[in-house]
């Protein structure tokens, strides 16, 4: 593949670049005795610490209490009331004040007046949070006389209880409206029939729980949080984590191995005629595209074994094919030739559908709008237009908004275009709300890529890095990946794996890079090719195959050491599958 800036070059190789009678509401029962313990301990305040330091655990930061507190919330939660209560008697450590206890089987009662006094009587600090507690509380008292339909009791109650509290008064005036105009709780107004109905006492616990603070009622499922916590911050920082079905346990540690990451040769694809400069899986991962030096496409098939064989070769144009891009449905595909038209192809048949071409000027990229009814393509005056796929141009953003090599990206939602409109800097154009954005960089931009949800881009640079941003909100540098080597080649990247978790690169050193994308971590080059790797993706639908592109003119087909070749030694329609070591 060609260099950046040197001029005798085609312009293709210069691209290449979260109580007791709390445990009720998970079991079902309705009330349950108070844990041994003063009766004159109503007050929230700091519980005992009894038979046992004040911290566990080798790293001193595990609080006693709070864990024994922790453990019998979740027996309770899982229905073993028995178990529960015998931690609580054994340890001496309450799971609930008394007065917890009495102010939760107030509310389960109904017995509003006194859960409101109980209430006050935690030692809540916060006036403010007191207030709302209440607010809920006597809302609660409030929808329930109405649904019992004692309509003057529940206008006293608003007047001498709620409206005093002076809080959330849009809520009141919508409390109002119940007694104003009944009709208002009727299905002809589901969304005011839905807020102004009673909720059911365990669903009240559940929001005190939440406003109250943790120390005074330990929110449910907690000890099931901390333990999902642990175990998906063990899965994200695991470098070699790639399959969904991966097995995590408590007993152990999570750690993958290398097996999940496709670092194996399993296919060699040779029917190009000169070097392969860009390689694409469709959104499906049934089809890859690859674009080539020698002026044709191919549309390859990937059958239910991950096996790839030829489909169509695409020819008609007439300068090397330096950009492809999949429909959204995956039926189409759209073929750039350097500085000159793009094509549009049916998958199935192979047939050019349409040539767009523009008056006195050559087409350098190419994309696809979400709804797959308009394409977009850059023009080498540096301008970006927008046209049906019959050809008929319905806008066109003039300027400086491309380079004359140029990568070309849509979001998903379709309102942001993305370019590398100067060597440095790369384009957001917002076309709905008219808006532009840059990233700078201090290299030479190269090429780039946007991930899967539209948050992240790769940006691969001249000095041999690649940098991404995150370009949702501020635009922001979050990462460097180093280690490939490039000096004058146009090389791409991509994002790869299971949730998008790796980036893959080529290099001009012929091997293939992979790095954890969180981690910026390189897991390992890998060698194969013959000549410089210009382009490598990531099959969206398997997490196990990777495919890259080269100037030795081949295309690789990655996949997991584990993995039997079936067709080990054959020879068939270009394709060589091998042994797995690089060689056929």
């Amino acid at each position: 593949m060609g260099g950046v800036e040197d001029d005798s070059e085609p312009a293709s190789k210069r691209m290449k670049l979260s109580s007791r009678v709390l445990r009720g509401l998970a079991n079902g029962s309705s009330h349950t005795e108070p844990v041994a313990g003063s009766s004159l301990d109503l007050m929230a305040r700091p519980l005992p610490i009894e038979g046992g330091e004040e911290v566990i655990g080798s790293k001193g930061v595990i609080k006693r209490v709070e864990f024994v507190r922790i453990i019998a919330k979740a027996l309770y939660s899982l229905g073993y009331e028995k178990s529960g209560a015998r931690l609580e008697e054994e340890s001496g450590i309450p799971l609930h004040s008394s007065v917890v206890n009495t102010f939760t089987q107030q509310i389960h009662d109904g017995l509003w007046d006194e859960s409101v006094v109980t209430l006050h009587k935690i030692g809540l600090s916060d006036e403010t949070l007191v207030k709302s507690a209440s607010f809920l509380i006597l809302e609660q008292k409030f929808l329930e006389l109405l649904d019992q339909e004692k309509v003057m009791d529940a206008l006293k109650t608003l007047r001498t209880e709620i409206t005093p509290l002076c809080i959330k008064n849009s809520r009141v005036r919508e409390l109002s409206s119940c007694i104003v105009s009944p009709s208002s709780r009727g299905p002809l107004n589901q969304s005011k029939a839905n807020s102004a109905r009673a909720r059911s006492r365990s669903d009240l616990l559940e929001e005190l729980q939440k406003l109250l603070p943790p120390s005074v009622m330990i929110p449910e499922r907690r000890l099931e949080h901390l333990v999902e916590q642990a175990l998906v911050l063990q899965r994200d920082a695991c470098v070699f984590h790639n399959s969904i079905d991966k097995e995590m346990s408590l007993y152990t540690d999570h750690q993958c191995g290398k097996d999940q990451i496709p670092c194996r040769t399993l296919q060699i694809l040779q029917s190009h005629n000169d070097e392969v400069w860009l390689v694409q899986f469709s959104h499906n991962g049934k089809y890859l595209a690859s674009a080539s030096n020698d002026r044709s496409a191919i549309i390859w098939e990937v059958d239910e074994n991950g096996i790839v064989s030829l489909k169509h070769k695409l020819t008609g144009h007439q300068k090397p094919v330096s950009s492809v891009c999949w429909s959204p449905d995956d039926r189409q595909l759209l073929t750039c030739g350097v500085g000159e038209t793009v094509r549009r192809w049916d998958v199935s048949s192979g047939e050019c559908l349409h040539v767009y071409e523009k008056a006195g000027h050559g087409l350098i990229s190419c994309a696809w709008f979400p709804d797959g009814k308009w394409i977009c393509y850059g023009v080498s005056d540096r301008s970006i237009c927008m046209c049906d796929l019959e050809g008929k141009e319905i806008e066109c953003w003039k300027g400086q908004r491309t380079l004359s090599i140029s990568d070309l990206e849509i979001t998903s939602d379709g309102k942001l275009i993305i370019s590398i409109c100067r060597e440095t800097a790369i384009l957001l154009l917002d076309r709905e709300a008219k808006y532009e954005r840059w990233i700078e960089e201090q290299q030479t931009i190269t090429s780039f890529s946007l991930s899967k949800d539209n948050r992240y881009l790769l940006v691969n640079l001249l000095n041999q890095e690649i940098h991404l941003w995150d370009i949702q909100g501020d635009l922001k540098l979050v990462a460097k990946y180093k280690g490939l080597k490039r000096s004058r080649f146009v090389i791409r990247s991509c994002f790869g794996g299971l949730n998008q978790a790796f980036v893959a690169s080529g290099s001009e050193d012929s091997q293939v890079y992979i790095w954890h994308k969180g981690l910026s971590e390189l897991i390992e080059p890998l060698p194969g090719h013959s000549g410089a790797v210009n382009c490598v993706s990531w099959n969206p639908a398997n997490h196990h195959m990777l495919a890259s592109a080269s100037d030795d003119r081949t295309i690789r087909i990655w996949g997991l050491n584990e993995l039997k070749t079936r067709h080990k030694g054959a020879r068939s329609n270009g394709v060589h599958y091998c042994n797995g070591n690089g060689t056929s």
